[in-house]
């Protein structure tokens, strides 16, 4: 026992020294691991009756607002920005807007609010006050979502409106407020008892009003009718980062509906307009970007050239992005073309109508200092043909011409599925399909193949490769010089490249089992560890099946295909369409090779807010949320607190 005493003297008397000698922080005080404390306000929080529009909340501490403009929200929402600053161990809000009769007004502060020594954070703190006696206490909740990908979607405002009609998002601002965080969850608070609708808003203009479609939203016909009941919760108090030190029972007001779940997704950009002057940095090509695709292509009028069979054009998918390739080397040389451009364009109403711009496409380099580099590249060869020359090596009297570079995406080690692509540097004015040559070894002899070689879905510049690849087997493929010359005259130089299609045994094979919904439009992708899609299917009886898969862990991703395009497409609120519905398949799968994996996949058991494993999801968590943090704990135990309560036991 005197032993004992002695051993909690000496580290007292340890203790007192080191906190004597050092009275501040760093090394040997106790953290403030304490979150600022509410002293008091003005008016008072949960205050009726209030007309002022200035709001004073006091705290203990020094205090400090982090991101206020993201974080902090006043529902209803102010049409002019509130003022909200802080003013030592105070925090002043200044509504700006004019206070409306009989309403429940809340400053949701979120997690802004932290001290200003420490960073601890006082937590999600919302002060509330009414211009008329009762103040309404309900809150609405739930999470929105990326309809495309199901990721959560942080700083998207959320609302309500008690007026149900279908026109009222593009007609009214939103009547509460919220504003997701890092997880996507919002939380609506001082709700009337009523019937409401809720929206989302990614509102880019401030006016909390849907009139723009650059903004992201979320919507449904679906009303609620906010409430509440007495609950208890079960909260663990840890002893530490592995020992529970107990669970206690907390009752507390269980507010509903508390899960919402909103799936945003932004609409195609419709409105029409040229996004920038035509773009001119290869001297040989210039190309238009618009906001969105038209049928009806520009018309080009040349001013200081002839613009009648000028260019060959190639144009994206959606037709917004048009590259005119000049066909004749002469304008490749002019630096200046200028022309007059006609082309549609919608109006401040959504119309279209045809604009007509007078403009010069400068070429970003000049045809003088294109010369000068080329006579460079010359000196330089010519230099190098001399030194072989002196050394009595072979070398070249006239420099050849340069090649037609040409990419072959083709793979030596292959997947029997995989579908090899050329792809051209400029468009081609000539392809010699007899100077393409497959052969495959069979045995220790070299045979012809068969294969096909055409344009991609009417792209200008690729061109696909299709061959029937066998398991296990060896290929050469071998491409004659001059087999592609471009519009320019430049030929491609031979090409030789062996390939090797792997062995059955080293694939695995998928099949999942859907069930859970009854639409037979069901596409499946198969996604790698950073959520991109490396294989795509259709669904036919009810199954998905991938094959050839490499051994490795993958992921899985479903949409409701409804107009069969074979592409995910997103909503239009106008004409009352969702975006397509995705789902995910809530965990990992591994693949091995030899081995058939068989899975059943209810697509719909799962809730969307937990289905998209944690592995892929970009968006995470706000790490300010777990700040506050026992620090004092740790510090315990460097100083050996720790060691003396095992002596005591």
């Amino acid at each position: 026992m005197r032993k004992l005493q002695y051993w909690l003297l000496a580290v007292g008397c340890w203790l007192l020294a080191i906190s004597c000698a050092r009275m501040g922080q760093p090394d040997g005080g106790w953290y403030d691991d304490d979150p600022p404390r509410i002293l008091g306000s003005t008016p008072a929080d949960g205050a009726t009756g209030v007309k002022e529009k200035k709001i004073t909340i006091q705290f203990d501490e020094y205090i400090k607002l982090t991101d206020a403009t993201q974080k902090v929200i006043v529902s209803p929402p102010q049409l002019e920005m509130p003022e909200i600053k802080t003013a030592g161990k105070k925090i002043v809000v200044e509504l700006k807007d004019s206070l409306k009769p009989n309403m429940t007004y809340t400053v949701d502060f979120s997690d802004a609010i932290s001290d200003n020594n420490e960073g601890n954070p006082l937590g999600n703190y919302t002060f509330t006050f009414s211009t008329g006696e009762q103040i309404d206490t309900f809150e609405v909740a739930g999470n929105v979502l990326d309809a495309s990908n199901l990721e959560p979607v942080k700083g998207i405002l959320v609302g309500l409106y008690d007026d149900l009609s279908d026109t009222v998002f593009r007609k009214k601002p939103l009547l509460r407020v919220s504003r997701t965080d890092g997880r996507g969850r919002f939380v609506i608070k001082g709700v009337a008892p009523g019937e409401y609708r809720v929206y989302a808003l990614q509102d880019a203009d401030g006016d909390y009003v849907f009139n723009q479609k650059s903004e992201m939203i979320a919507y449904s016909h679906q009303t609620y009718q906010p409430s509440s009941k007495p609950d208890v919760r079960q909260d663990t108090i840890w002893k530490d980062s592995l020992h529970i030190d107990n669970i206690i029972r907390v009752p507390y007001i269980h507010y509903y509906p508390d899960d919402i779940v909103m799936l945003a997704f932004q609409e195609i950009q419709t409105d029409r307009y040229l996004l920038k002057q035509p773009d001119r940095s290869e001297p040989d090509r210039f190309t238009l970007y618009f906001s969105y695709g038209n049928e009806q292509l520009p018309e080009i009028k040349g001013l200081n050239f002839n613009a009648d069979d000028a260019f060959i054009l190639e144009a994206s998918a959606r037709k917004d992005t048009l590259t005119y390739w000049l066909k004749d080397t002469t304008l490749v040389h002019q630096d200046t073309l200028r022309m007059e451009l006609s082309y549609l364009m919608t109006d401040s109403a959504g119309v279209l109508y045809t604009q007509v711009d007078t403009t010069e496409v400068l070429a970003k380099k000049s045809y003088e200092k294109r010369q000068k580099e080329r006579k460079k590249v010359i000196e330089e060869w010519e230099k190098k043909q001399e030194k072989l020359k002196k050394r009595g090596e072979p070398y070249d009297s006239i420099m050849p011409p340069e090649p037609l570079h040409v990419k072959y995406n083709v793979k030596q080690q292959m997947d029997p599925d995989y579908i090899t692509t050329f792809e051209m540097p400029s468009p081609l004015a000539r392809c010699d399909t007899s100077a393409i040559h497959l052969y495959t070894k069979i045995d220790t002899l070299w045979y012809n193949t068969p294969f096909e070689f055409h344009q991609k879905d009417a792209q200008l510049r690729t061109y696909e490769f299709i061959a029937e690849w066998q398991p296990d087997t060896e290929y050469s493929l071998e491409i004659d010089s001059a087999a592609f010359v471009d519009i320019y005259g430049v030929a491609s130089k031979a090409h030789k490249q062996g390939i090797k299609v792997k062995a059955l045994d080293e694939y695995a094979t998928l099949l999942m089992q859907l069930s859970g919904i009854n639409d037979t439009t069901v596409v499946a992708e198969l996604l790698d560890r950073s959520d991109k899609p490396i294989k795509q299917t259709r669904a036919a009886d009810g199954n998905v099946e991938f094959f050839y898969l490499s051994p490795g862990v993958y992921y899985l991703r479903a949409f409701i295909d409804r107009n069969g395009n074979g592409k995910w497409d997103t909503g239009d609120y106008a004409n009352d369409l969702q975006a397509e519905e995705v789902y995910y398949y809530p965990e990992s799968i591994e693949c091995k090779a030899k081995f058939d994996v068989t899975l059943p996949w209810n697509l719909t058991a799962t809730p969307l807010i937990r289905q998209k494993p944690d592995a892929i999801t970009k968006q995470k968590p706000d790490k300010e949320q777990q700040k506050l943090r026992n620090r004092n704990a740790e510090r315990a135990q460097q100083l050996g607190i720790e060691y003396v309560k095992k002596v005591k036991e």
